[in-house]
């Protein structure tokens, strides 16, 4: 029988024995902590992406109401435009029977004279007025997420759609399914994130399409003010002109 070592701990294993099983205990722990801490922070990204779709719908709406809001607008600038333009037809007919009171003479040859006819106010340089089509196919296409709109709104939203996104999970193809993690609830988390991603490009783009739409639509009235302004300038000169005649009578 070999003998022992002085320094030996018969008790020694044991504690060996329940170290491994505390190490084994704690490594176990740990991986469901980083687990849930995962989950978390998948779940915290996708409703952070859900909240940026949301406003993302709203910024759209918000850009199409603007843009009816200056469609009418441009409507009634052109309106006034045509009412200028038949006030300028009106003064030069007062001005020609002015000068046919004033001369014997004058109005001998305006009643002999062919009488010109009558250019309409939409054929005097002011066509009806429809909008830029750039602006109007931006509006139809943001029309159509209403539904989305609404649904992302958090007072809008349904009470049982909180739990179809998960849902959802069963539509993915095979090829996606191998590109998300294999536990369900983190595989959902993140095919929403991706979701909303796609959500979120496609509305940036249309929210792009009416910022253009505006731009153009912004301009072309820009133009029609000024060409406006010209309008009203000559004709208050006309006016004021055919004033000093008729009091000159």
């Amino acid at each position: 029988m070999s003998a022992l070592p002085r320094s030996y701990n018969p008790f020694a294993e044991d504690e060996e024995e329940d170290a491994a099983g505390a190490g084994g205990a704690g490594g176990a722990e740990r991986q469901r902590y980083l687990q849930q801490e995962v989950l978390r922070r998948s779940a915290a990204t996708a409703d952070s992406t859900t909240r940026s779709l949301s406003l993302l719908y709203e910024s759209e709406r918000i850009g199409v109401a603007a843009s009816e809001e200056l469609v009418r607008q441009g409507e009634a600038l052109k309106r006034t435009e045509q009412m200028v333009d038949k006030m300028d037809q009106d003064l030069k007919t007062s001005q020609k029977h002015i000068n046919s009171i004033k001369s014997v003479w004058g109005g001998l040859v305006n009643y002999f004279k062919a009488k010109p006819p009558e250019s309409k106010p939409e054929q005097n340089g002011a066509p009806e007025y429809y909008g830029n089509s750039r602006l109007k196919e931006a509006m139809m296409s943001s029309k159509e997420q209403e539904s989305k709109y609404q649904e992302s709104h958090p007072n809008l939203r349904k009470l049982d759609d909180s739990d179809n996104d998960f849902n959802k999970a069963d539509f993915v193809s095979s090829v996606q399914r191998d590109a998300y993690p294999k536990n369900q609830q983190l595989r959902a988390y993140h095919q929403k994130i991706d979701t909303n991603l796609d959500e979120m490009s496609s509305g940036l783009s249309r929210l792009k399409s009416l910022a253009l739409g505006l731009q153009t639509e912004i301009e072309e009235q820009d133009d029609m003010l000024d060409r406006l302004t010209k309008k009203v300038e000559t004709l208050d000169v006309n006016i004021k002109n055919t004033d000093r005649k008729v009091r000159q009578l």
